[in-house]
């Protein structure tokens, strides 16, 4: 159930009981008059009035409009009769919030002429009821101005919003799904081919086994080739799908050092650095894991971060002054296993010496073919 203040106009600009003292201000004029039948009259108009002003909030289409009408012609009759044209603003509030854009100017530009031309018709009625309150009628005019197309741009624009934030959603589903297909057609291309390959000449080895040793062994190093091939193009796919930046992660190790209170170097190449996507994605997440441990355990006063490369490696050393390897972390700790784990993947090397402080040497081969163990 609709509670009664509800129809009373939400405004961020103006409180709920401003709303209710214009309510209220009209039997104030009304009672002025000193005829009953006046004041009757006026009561009436009033009750009519918050009546129709009810009704317009829970109306639609050709009713909404019959109840708006309504409520100008109250308000004609309430200024021209006791000079009261504060009523108004509850019509202007109202119109403001219309969805219909032509309904809306329509009824915009005839509350405007009504108005103005009511106000105008008070001033030859009682012209000194109106001089005295003329600096509140021309705030009310105003109000009646630009209340409606204020509160109608704001509308239009939260509606914009959210059309927006709805299609946002839509393209990020779309992209996401683009990116499943594209995956999957890069699986099936980079996989399906390959190991269809590889299960015909298992078949077939099998087969040559006896019969022709040599020939099953043939076909073997070549199920062997296709496999490490399949494998590289594997590696290239999850790359390309979780590449990180080393030049990104420099940048993000300079603000966690900084953070840190901590004096920091980064030398050797840093810039313009040329590197395969999966071995840079691997170092970075590698010197992410590196200076956490720093930040996290090593009590240092300063770090470096060298970065070398030549023709078949790149060397990554993260140096610092603190307590030293032995007393900071474990070599078993889940951080560096992980990083063990990534290096492993592409033939990397981690090597750790603690003399006072701890240095950190990552070795990264340039030429990646398969991992360590799988001759």
């Amino acid at each position: 159930m609709q509670s009664w203040y509800t129809i009373l106009p939400k405004n961020p600009w103006i409180s709920i009981y401003v709303w209710i003292i214009f309510c209220i201000m009209p039997f104030y004029f009304i009672i002025r008059s000193l005829s009953i039948l006046e004041i009757s009259i006026g009561i009436v108009l009033i009750l009519l009035f918050l009546l129709s002003h009810y009704f317009s909030f829970n109306s639609k289409s050709a009713l909404l409009y019959m109840w708006i009408s309504f409520e100008m012609v109250l308000n004609i009759a309430m200024t021209l009769m006791f000079g009261y044209v504060y009523l108004s603003l509850f019509t202007a509030f109202f119109i403001g919030n219309f969805r219909n854009t032509v309904g809306f100017f329509i009824m915009y530009g005839l509350h405007i002429g009504f108005t103005i031309l009511s106000i105008v018709a008070g001033y030859f009625i009682d012209l000194d009821l109106f001089l005295s309150q003329t600096p509140y009628i021309i705030i009310t005019v105003v109000g009646v101005v630009l209340l409606p197309f204020t509160l109608y741009s704001k509308n239009r624009r939260e509606k914009l919003q959210g059309q927006l934030e709805t299609a946002n959603e839509r393209i990020a589903e779309l992209i996401i799904h683009e990116e499943r297909q594209r995956i999957a057609r890069d699986l099936h291309d980079t996989l399906g081919q390959k190991l269809s390959m590889i299960g015909l000449k298992s078949d077939l080895a099998s087969r040559l086994v006896t019969k022709n040793p040599e020939a099953a062994m043939q076909e073997i190093r070549e199920i062997r080739q296709t496999a490490s091939i399949a494998l590289k193009e594997v590696r290239e796919l999850v790359s390309d799908m979780r590449a990180v930046k080393l030049q990104e992660e420099l940048a993000r190790v300079k603000q966690i050092l900084e953070a840190a209170e901590i004096d920091y170097e980064i030398e050797g190449i840093s810039e313009g650095l040329q590197l395969p996507v999966l071995v840079e994605s691997v170092l970075s997440m590698s010197l992410k894991e590196a200076i956490t441990n720093v930040v996290k355990h090593s009590n240092a006063k300063k770090c470096t971060v060298i970065i070398e490369k030549d023709n078949d490696e790149v060397l990554l050393t993260v140096y610092d002054n603190g307590n030293g390897f032995n007393e900071k972390l474990n070599i078993a700790g889940n951080g560096l296993k992980g990083m063990r784990e990534r290096l492993e993947f592409i033939n990397g090397s981690v090597q750790i010496e603690s003399k006072n402080g701890t240095k950190l040497s990552i070795t990264v081969p340039l030429a990646i073919t398969h991992q360590k163990g799988s001759e």
